[in-house]
């Protein structure tokens, strides 16, 4: 491959868990009628935050409010972030192709948090280039973000692989014309 594409959370981040404690304080916060569990959090991996929220309140007729919601998740992850960790073998990969290959980080999450989390990974530096949700008109599954990645490294389609924890993900590197790998957790269910 020329270029190699990553989504950040639950792939070089392992902050999946941290990122589920934060919905179910977000979803108490509001007294959410319906149980968030890891099942239903992981079938909304890839999506922001705010699209997860309006299609919870389809799903189970509820009149949430997106924004509050999501605002109320993203402090509550803001305050675990510290604690966040890497997903080891693809971070070793990561630092072992940056060296030789353009590199790039396309993730659904807001450019603020991803910038952080590369950060506290210590791998920011090595991403000259991080497409987020709000670069792009349709979320994963749609391929867009990866489709925009692979054009600011300078490298086609064909010639990039994409390393993501979520189906969405996938979809959406396959739908790109690109080769995917899945990333899974040791532990899929952390509670």
């Amino acid at each position: 491959f020329k270029g190699y594409i990553f989504d950040c959370d639950g792939t070089l981040a392992d902050s999946m868990p941290l990122h589920f404690k934060a919905w179910r304080t977000a979803f108490a916060q509001f007294a959410a009628p319906f149980s968030f569990d890891w099942q239903l959090f992981m079938s909304r991996a890839g999506k922001t935050l705010e699209v997860t929220v309006a299609e919870l309140n389809q799903q189970f007729s509820t009149a949430l409010d997106p924004d509050r919601v999501s605002a109320a998740q993203r402090a509550s992850y803001a305050a675990l972030l510290p604690e966040v960790g890497p997903i080891v073998p693809v971070v070793e990969l990561l630092r072992g192709v940056a060296s030789k290959f353009p590199v790039a980080v396309a993730s659904g999450g807001d450019l603020p948090t991803v910038r952080t989390t590369l950060d506290v990974l210590g791998v920011l530096d090595l991403f000259p280039v991080i497409v987020t949700a709000a670069d792009v008109a349709r979320g994963k599954p749609a391929p867009d973000m990866f489709l925009l990645a692979a054009e600011r490294i300078g490298v086609e389609p064909r010639d990039c692989v994409v390393f993501e924890d979520s189906l969405l993900g996938i979809q959406a590197a396959e739908a790109a014309g690109m080769a995917a790998v899945l990333v899974r957790r040791l532990l899929d269910d952390p509670t």
